[in-house]
């Protein structure tokens, strides 16, 4: 399990451990790479992973939301400008290709470039050079630029909203990072690292019940969603932290619905016959649902609507019938 308490990169993803292998080969040249995903999967994480394995390491990590930044500023920001090149400009000030020259630059949400600062970046990218807005005279940066989009830039392209040949430029290795639904397992894992942050030296542990309504939820927001829940958690709670705890969008799932989302073996075992995948759910639903009701039958058909004895069957048939915590009343 790939894991740096200065990376902050926490994960068992097959696909997650791929992206950082190739991240890693990609961070031994100044190639430019396009990180690609929704908003809070994780792209800075990611950019920042490969400016540390670099040889860049040591030199500047500049870092800009684009999406943050007043359209008519970003030029301004990214390039510099000279005392008196705009109204405002007291003095002269120093662009941020300029403050980490030999060193990497990330460009976060460069789909909100606007199409007026589009062609003076590409001029930069291909040349190597950067001049001040107010500038008279184009000076050299050595700068290694990584840069994210939480949208499809071919799609921009397509509508003209983004200059083709600055996409060809950007995406020379483009890697795709995928939203936290994709990668459920991590649910568990992401959950114990932000509650160990946020509540260092406390025990705090998900209950089975919690545990499964937050690998089934779809987390829109992704990581940084999850991160924000688990602060939300440690402030509050102070031992067991149950199904109730969890905030409504999360516990208030069908209990099947967030059945079949958590059972990511039989969802993702491309080699499993149908009536393997059926065996497998309802193996899993039998399960839960005897943990739910504490091991007593009599609840747990009421909860599933069978009989008892129907129950009984289905708990032999699957194997789950010697469990010796099991009762009927």
């Amino acid at each position: 399990m790939p894991q740096s308490a200065s990376l902050a990169i926490v994960t068992r993803s097959e696909a997650i451990r791929e992206i950082l292998a190739r991240a890693a080969t990609i961070a031994r040249s100044d190639t430019s790479v396009l990180l690609i995903g929704e908003t809070g999967v994780g792209k800075e994480l990611v950019a920042d992973y490969i400016h540390r394995v670099s040889a860049r390491s040591e030199r500047p990590f500049i870092k800009i939301s684009l999406s943050a930044m007043p359209h008519d500023l970003i030029e301004s920001e990214l390039f510099g400008h000279e005392r008196g090149a705009f109204t405002g400009a007291l003095t002269e000030k120093k662009g941020l290709f300029e403050v980490a020259d030999t060193g990497t630059l990330f460009l976060d949400d460069v789909d909100d470039v606007p199409p007026s600062v589009q062609p003076k970046l590409l001029r930069v990218l291909e040349s190597g050079h950067v001049m001040r807005v107010g500038g008279t005279a184009a000076f050299a940066v050595d700068v290694r630029v990584i840069s994210a989009s939480k949208v499809d830039l071919r799609e921009m392209v397509a509508g003209h909203l983004f200059r083709s040949d600055l996409f060809y430029r950007l995406n020379v290795c483009p890697l795709v990072l995928p939203p936290l639904r994709q990668r459920r397992d991590d649910v568990p894992l992401l959950v114990d690292h932000f509650l160990r942050r946020f509540a260092p030296g406390r025990s705090l542990a998900l209950t089975p019940e919690a545990e499964r309504a937050l690998m089934a939820y779809d987390w829109p927001g992704n990581v940084r969603e999850l991160r924000n829940v688990a602060q939300r958690l440690a402030l509050f709670i102070q031992g067991d932290i149950r199904l109730s705890d969890l905030p409504p969008e999360i516990h208030d799932g069908h209990p099947v619905d967030q059945l079949v989302k958590a059972c990511t073996r039989c969802m993702a075992d491309q080699q499993m016959t149908f009536n393997e995948v059926v065996e497998c759910l309802e193996t899993n639903l039998l399960r839960h649902a005897m943990a739910d009701a504490r091991g007593n039958r009599t609840l747990a058909a009421r909860r599933l609507g069978l009989s008892l004895s129907t129950l009984r069957d289905k708990l032999k048939r699957n194997g789950l019938d010697d469990d010796s915590n099991g009762h009927d009343a």
